[in-house]
């Protein structure tokens, strides 16, 4: 196994891994917690986060895509790529509306779009997730 190979499998792999700690025990945990304990812990968990995984998203997408173009990985490793990198304009389009309004300023915990906007969250990373999980698997199994 080559050395890109290693690095696109372990940033695809902890990407996916992490993915499936928010969505399967964070965030329900978070939740459970009520309105404004998710809410201020929401905030600073996601941008920490953000920090760890956007360029683990990004470095496993470009190594997948080389691995395929370039080296043994083929069409699996070219899948595992795309999916990998989906997850940034995904992000973008239509995580980052739902981002903005939960880190404004002024919303109160007890707002009832507050605890909607907290779910939508939730089932929009769940998204990413999946999509993590699926280039894991692709690599994995290619």
């Amino acid at each position: 196994m080559t050395v890109i190979a290693w690095i696109a499998l372990l940033a695809t792999g902890l990407f996916a891994g992490a993915a499936l700690f928010v969505s399967l025990v964070e965030h329900p945990a978070r939740l459970a917690a009520g309105p404004d304990v998710a809410l201020r812990q929401w905030r600073p968990s996601y941008k920490r986060a953000t920090r760890m995984q956007a360029p683990l998203a990004v470095a496993g997408a470009l190594c997948s895509l080389v691995l395929g173009t370039f080296g043994e990985g083929g069409a699996p490793a070219i899948l595992s790529g795309l999916f990998l990198i989906a997850v940034v304009p995904f992000s973008l389009l239509a995580i980052f509306p739902t981002n903005r309004q939960l880190e404004e300023p002024h919303r109160l915990p007890s707002d009832p779009s507050t605890l909607e906007l907290l779910e939508r969250w939730g089932r929009l990373h769940a998204v990413r997730t999946g999509l993590g999980l699926a280039a894991f698997l692709l690599l994995l199994l290619g």
